[in-house]
């Protein structure tokens, strides 16, 4: 039986503002069921790249390939901006790291949940809100306040809504950037075994952008590491964290062990 193809497939993904680089010349493999860490210092190239991969800016060479549902490869920089837009809704979710840009601030927490599942065909508000309670039980969101707008809530519950919105309609696809970054440490830990546990259970495919190394080997199985927009070290989790090669990494290394 033949493998599978890659669920994402990168291929000299470069992008530069004007003389400088935001990212240059990468390449890598996403498989289905797989997280990738994409790690480096604030500068490093590390968002750029998630937001060309994600379809929010449009690289200046290289191409980003998506399998889709049926087996199809997508050239997502080829496509046209509403079969993007339905990637998004549909097949992609997007966690940022400041939790209101990726929600809407003036309807309720049930309404933020409800309404991507209303992008997918769901039309049955019953239905919906039984959808919108049961993704606030798994993100260990009190069901009392699903009529309470996001900004009543912490930093710690909107991330938590912000995550309960992305996964409802079950994408095959999640980015993530910084997604505990700006919490406190101990609603980071909560947070990261939430995370690690969804992602188990769904089979969920991600790409997650942080600068902290214990997020990556936590949710990572592999890791790609960037330095001035370059890839300068990949593999798997485990095996760069413990035995990095790449100068920049072991320093990397070195200072979360010898801050």
């Amino acid at each position: 039986m033949d493998a599978p193809p890659p669920l994402l497939q990168i291929e000299g993904l470069t992008r530069t503002y004007g003389r400088r680089i935001g990212c240059k010349d990468v390449s890598f493999s996403l498989w289905p069921g797989e997280i990738l860490g994409v790690v480096g210092e604030s500068g490093s190239g590390k968002s750029t790249l998630l937001n060309c991969l994600s379809a929010k800016l449009e690289p200046t060479a290289g191409r980003v390939l998506y399998t889709d549902r049926h087996g199809r490869a997508i050239d997502v920089w080829a496509a046209s901006e509403p079969e993007r837009r339905m990637l998004m809704r549909t097949d992609w979710g997007i966690v940022h790291q400041n939790p209101r840009d990726g929600l809407r601030m003036g309807v309720s927490a049930g309404a933020n949940i409800g309404e991507r599942l209303m992008a997918v065909g769901e039309r049955h508000y019953g239905g919906i809100r039984r959808e919108a309670e049961t993704w606030m039980r798994r993100v260990e969101m009190d069901l009392d306040r699903i009529d309470d707008a996001p900004f009543t809530f912490s930093g710690g519950m909107q991330q938590r809504l912000q995550i309960a919105r992305n996964l409802v309609s079950k994408p095959r696809l999640v980015f993530m950037d910084e997604p505990t970054g700006g919490l406190d440490v101990s609603v980071q830990a909560r947070l990261l075994d939430l995370l690690r546990g969804l992602v188990t259970d769904l089979g969920l495919s991600a790409v997650i952008v942080t600068h902290d190394l214990a997020v990556t080997r936590l949710l990572a199985h592999r890791m790609i590491v960037m330095r001035r927009g370059e890839v300068v070290e990949a593999g798997l989790t485990d095996q760069v964290l413990d035995d990095p090669q790449h100068p920049y990494t072991q320093l990397l290394v070195s200072s979360i062990l010898h801050p």
